[in-house]
């Protein structure tokens, strides 16, 4: 079997093509990362919506996508109860995506960093994954200010990785904060 490349210049940006497409990358300059992470766009994971989410964590009918964000930095923060740090956690991320920047925090908080609207929500469902923290879906119970998040009804927490309670024992209220990964879809 025969492989063929081919380089093309997009908007600036180096795209290499082998056979079909498999993958795309974006070449940044080095003003560009400081800026913002370096997507890659690959056709073996699918985009988050409705259609694509694990059963029982989609959003009701009818509702818009408003915005997909991605986790560029991210822990969940736990404390230690009973010897153990099996409950619940606190959140710490920078999301980036489709409005811009994020900051997701205790309460569950999100607020653009674009025009500082913010929501507040809970959970009301979860899908359970091995070795990692659950994708979720949120209903958002308050809102702040005018922008972007204003619309958001509910939230979604899909393709997590890592953020996992750490196991074994451990003295009672020590923290300890545990890096994750996820993608967070707002449906308005």
């Amino acid at each position: 079997m025969r492989t063929h490349l081919r380089t093309a210049i997009l908007g600036g940006a180096a795209v290499a093509v082998v056979g079909a497409l498999t993958a795309v990358t974006f070449n940044a300059s080095a003003a560009e990362t400081t800026a913002r992470p370096r997507p890659v766009i690959t056709s073996a994971a699918p985009s988050a919506s409705a259609s694509t989410a694990p059963v029982g964590i989609n959003p009701p009918a009818g509702l818009r996508k408003i915005g997909t964000y991605k986790v560029v930095k991210g822990t969940q923060t736990y404390t230690c109860a009973a010897g153990s740090f099996a409950g619940a956690s606190v959140p710490e991320a920078q999301l980036v995506g489709t409005g811009g920047w994020i900051h997701h925090f205790k309460g569950p908080s999100w607020q653009s960093a674009r025009d500082s609207s913010l929501v507040t929500a809970t959970k009301v469902a979860e899908k359970p994954k091995t070795g990692t923290i659950a994708e979720l879906l949120l209903q958002v119970n308050s809102h702040t200010g005018t922008g972007i998040l204003s619309r958001a009804a509910y939230i979604q927490r899909l393709n997590t990785s890592g953020g996992a309670a750490p196991a074994g024992e451990c003295t009672d209220g020590s923290t300890t904060a545990v890096a994750y990964n996820a993608t967070y879809v707002f449906w308005g």
